[in-house]
């Protein structure tokens, strides 16, 4: 537990944790851990690459983003100071669309102390990114649970948690996002592990229906 942070996912052993709560407080997730056990950590770096892979890997696929960001690594393009300085010919070369460009320019003018994140409350976190252009609320969400390990943090704009909600939980539609963000209150302090659990389980339905 850090102070006006709430509880960091550090290792395996944090999400089983969360996972058996949220089976002693939820059936259905009973069912999720009783079919699949607890969900993966799924922790990753933090600071400007993690949020400039992000916006790289917008609207294209996991192989083109990988390639683009490969060559933005080959060129040395992926710290914000060279970013800054980079002249649009060498990011549009790496592959990067001028919308793309003018989103990590901003990114890497944005100034942000990713330290300083790091012990920020979880509102904070959110408000301070989406204030960048290209960084919406699921960009943000997404980041304080995998980069910075926030254990109550959900995104319910995700469509495969939407999904997964629908499903595991037999609702009559799928749950918009205020909707599932709101259902989500019940998981508290646990939401992201929720959301691990939630994404397991669509990878199961998925699998169940034959789909890859």
């Amino acid at each position: 537990m850090t102070a006006g942070v709430g509880r960091i996912i550090e290792t395996e052993a944090c999400v089983a944790e969360g996972a058996q709560w949220l089976a002693e407080v939820e059936p259905r997730f009973a069912h999720v851990l009783a079919l699949d056990g607890p969900p993966p950590l799924r922790r990753r770096a933090d600071g400007f690459a993690a949020l400039m892979g992000a916006i790289v890997s917008q609207q294209v696929s996991v192989a083109a983003a990988a390639a683009i960001w490969g060559r933005l690594d080959a060129a040395g393009l992926t710290d914000p100071v060279a970013v800054a300085a980079a002249p649009e010919g060498a990011l549009r070369a790496a592959g990067l669309s001028r919308q793309k460009i003018r989103y990590v320019r901003a990114l890497a003018d944005a100034g942000i102390d990713y330290c300083a994140l790091r012990h920020a409350p979880d509102a904070e976190v959110v408000a301070t990114l989406v204030a960048v252009p290209g960084i919406g609320r699921w960009t943000a969400e997404i980041y304080a649970m995998f980069s910075l390990g926030r254990a109550d943090v959900f995104a319910p704009a995700d469509l495969a948690l939407q999904e997964s909600a629908r499903s595991l939980f037999a609702l009559p539609d799928r749950p918009r996002e205020a909707a599932l963000r709101q259902m989500a209150e019940a998981w508290s302090p646990w939401r992201a592990v929720a959301a691990r659990m939630l994404w397991a389980y669509y990878r199961l339905d998925r699998g169940r229906e034959g789909v890859s």
